[in-house]
């Protein structure tokens, strides 16, 4: 039996934001996430979905907290791994996943790496930031995702939307707005 694909999930989850949604576009609102650690603003309500996905080869169990505003999708997934390693590893598996699903050609890609030690530990966090141009239902698009490791927990916060629907003050407001715990 085939797995549902990364792409097939976002478009589940863009349609039921879309059924929930009870806002007009671009209503940004604060959301506390209550087990995957972060906060940020969405443009609308944002609906909550876990699935089983597919990172090159890992199963890994992602939770999608998502909300659509002018046909733009804008999402957080959070998932949690066996190791540092493993969380490491599943930055590039996400990016190449979504630009995939898009057929998406990457324009701008950045890398950043940290370790921060505390009297809980050391911490390592890497991330990965693309912006990406690409198609979806025959219409060009807009991807700008980063990927984040953090110890275990892995994230994904993307936008996904028409390129001419999207100013940058509206990615620069979800993509600033995600703080990570």
């Amino acid at each position: 039996m085939k797995k549902p694909s990364l792409a097939i999930f976002l478009a589940v989850l863009a349609t039921a934001c879309t059924l929930s949604a009870c806002s007009p576009k671009f209503d940004w609102r604060d959301y506390r996430s209550p087990d995957a650690q972060f906060t940020a603003l969405f443009p609308g309500k944002p609906a909550v979905l876990t699935r089983e996905i597919d990172l090159d080869g890992k199963k890994v169990s992602l939770t999608m907290t998502a909300s659509e505003a002018d046909g733009s999708t804008f999402a957080i997934g959070s998932a949690v791994l066996d190791s540092a390693e493993q969380a490491q590893a599943a930055l590039p598996a996400m990016q190449t996943a979504l630009l995939k699903n898009i057929n998406g050609t990457v324009r701008s890609e950045k890398s950043v790496s940290a370790a921060s030690s505390s009297a809980a530990g050391t911490q390592q966090r890497s991330s990965l930031s693309i912006e990406a141009g690409g198609t979806q239902q025959g219409k060009p698009v807009l991807l700008v995702g980063r990927f984040v490791a953090q110890d275990k927990r892995i994230f994904q916060i993307v936008i996904l939307g028409e390129e001419s629907k999207l100013s940058r003050d509206t990615i620069d407001t979800f993509m600033d707005s995600v703080k990570l715990d």
